[in-house]
């Protein structure tokens, strides 16, 4: 297990050296330190400890020395580790294409080295014995290079075709995790709302059988199973059941523009009550009566208060069954298109005590080749406001202005923000200076007021906030450890890679098979054009009127 980032560079690349064809391919991978997050869980109690990372991978491909090169994918992850319960989660948050490069894409072996990675102990980067991959699957034209639908070779595939994409990722995943570790467990589930068991396998077959999906038929196939994870006991989850009160805050995981997040917000913040209810009015005390409190330090009537806690919202009411069945009527998963979730549980037993190390490294402690949080943030903010893939021209454009940003990021050029405390001409002289760097621009702009960044943010869900409107309390933990200062050697060792593929190309697709009844597999015979007959609408003729 190399926790360093050059281990993850260097294993997707091995991946793609197997691809047909003759071409050359650039990898930027970014691994941000990982860092203290309190909005996995929000609504559990207590809220387990989790660290999250962000991962941005992007890959350019060059069809031969001297030709430029081209954004072909796009890889978004977000990493969450719970030491609390040993247990880790990758959620792919974005996937997308270009549609630029040579076939066939390198987008299906990239995503499946990606995955494998993460889900075998034997590689993965940190300590866990359980990890669960997650995905919510929603077909769309463009995810991550904007404008990129424009262009006529991409061909984005449909809801169905996406569904029976992914599944077959996840299932060579797992086949992959289970052929190298032995005696591990493992899960699959997904769930398609709106659509019942029958439905959902046979409408994801159907799209199997009409476009093949890419890969390698797997003999002995894990069994998938139609439904959550939250009501099986095999393989641990992340956040534990509460067994005092039920909580559906310790089930579901929120992540960012995910459906289930924005559903559990409605439910938590749903109550039986209609309007503003008075609180009850407490009885009087009669002559006699004693107070127990009386006589109690402070401190410990006070401990005796907060030991009562109540769920929030109708969290406590409805279960995990109940809420995997009302989304199937949420508008965004059933809105005209097929939408899935799913989902990748492994589990490893633990070694014996006597095999673990005297002291294992800190999960805050950044590795090498980790960069800052923010750069991760301001690559992937200037990726989608500041470029436009609509024709090849510009996909070369923003391709080599965004390469050579991420480089000079990493050699410190032009990343200090304006100080808000400085004057106007102050923050204009340093949006000036940033912007050729990030969005490609060489003329001059428009001085920001004082007040305004320069530097752009990630469209996000919006933070949730308290009952009264309030916004939660920010997180105030310091971290132990400073964050990683990215430089020049981190970005050749560890951040960027090459690779030059020369293998045969890709044949030509053959006439599809016929199966006789007996078995026998032919090739399909020359279908002669079918003659159409016109047919000719005759007119009713009207009697002549007497």
């Amino acid at each position: 297990m190399d926790p360093s980032v050059s281990f993850l560079r260097n294993y997707l690349l091995e991946s793609l050296q197997k691809l047909p064809g003759t071409r050359e391919f650039h990898i930027h991978v970014l691994v941000s330190a990982p860092r203290k997050h309190t909005g996995l869980f929000p609504y559990a109690h207590p809220r387990p400890r989790v660290y999250l990372q962000d991962i941005l991978i992007l890959l350019s491909e060059q069809e031969k020395p001297g030709a430029p090169r081209v954004f072909v994918t796009a890889l978004e992850v977000n990493v969450y580790n719970a030491p609390s319960t040993s247990c880790g989660i990758v959620y792919i948050s974005k996937v997308d294409s270009t549609g630029q490069g040579i076939a066939p894409s390198p987008t299906y072996t990239l995503v499946k080295a990606f995955l494998t990675y993460y889900a075998d102990p034997a590689t993965r980067p940190f300590h866990a014995d359980t990890v669960w991959l997650q995905l919510f699957a929603r077909a769309q034209n463009q995810y991550l290079f904007p404008n990129s639908a424009e262009y006529s070779g991409k061909r984005p595939l449909t809801d169905v075709k996406l569904c029976a994409w992914w599944k077959r990722i996840f299932s060579q995943v797992g086949e992959e995790v289970a052929r190298r570790t032995e005696g591990a467990k493992l899960g699959l589930y997904y769930v398609l709302p709106g659509l019942t068991e029958l439905e959902a396998t046979h409408t994801l077959q159907f799209a199997s059988s009409v476009i093949p999906v890419p890969g390698p038929a797997i003999a002995d196939p894990i069994p998938w199973r139609y439904g959550h994870q939250y009501s099986q006991t095999e393989l641990p989850l992340p956040c534990p059941p509460s067994k005092a009160t039920p909580n559906l805050g310790h089930f579901i995981p929120s992540f960012d523009d995910d459906p289930k997040s924005r559903f559990i917000d409605e439910i938590a913040f749903t109550t039986e009550e209609v309007g503003v209810r008075s609180p009850e009015r407490k009885r009087s005390r009669t002559f006699g009566e004693k107070d127990e409190d009386a006589g109690k330090p402070a401190s410990v009537a006070s401990k005796e208060v907060t030991k009562e806690y109540k769920v929030q919202g109708e969290l406590g009411s409805v279960s995990a069954d109940d809420f995997w069945e009302r989304m199937s009527f949420r508008q965004e998963c059933i809105a005209g298109a097929v939408t899935g979730f799913f989902t990748l549980g492994i589990h490893v037993p633990p070694p014996p005590a006597d095999s673990h190390p005297a002291s294992a490294p800190s999960p805050l402690a950044p590795q090498p080749g980790q960069v800052p949080p923010s750069l991760v943030r301001r690559v992937v903010a200037s990726l989608l406001n500041g470029h436009e893939f609509s024709t090849a021209e510009r996909a070369v454009r923003a391709t080599e202005t965004l390469e050579g940003a991420i480089q000079g990021l990493c050699e410190n050029i032009a990343t200090r923000p304006p100080d808000s405390s400085a004057s106007s001409s102050a923050a204009g002289s340093s949006a000036t200076l940033s912007a050729p760097l990030l969005l490609g621009v060489d003329r001059e702009r428009t001085p920001e007021p004082p007040s305004a960044s320069a530097l752009l943010d990630v469209p996000r869900t919006p933070p949730r906030k308290r009952k009264g409107g309030a916004p939660l309390p920010p997180e105030v933990s310091p971290n132990p450890f400073p964050e990683p200062v990215a430089s020049l050697d981190t970005y050749l060792s560890h951040i960027y890679g090459s690779i030059i593929v020369k293998n045969p190309a890709q044949p030509p697709k053959e006439p599809p098979d016929v199966t006789s009844a007996a078995g026998d597999t032919e090739t399909a015979p020359e279908m002669a054009p079918q003659a159409v007959n016109v047919l000719a609408v005759r007119k009713k003729k009207r009697k002549a009127e007497a």
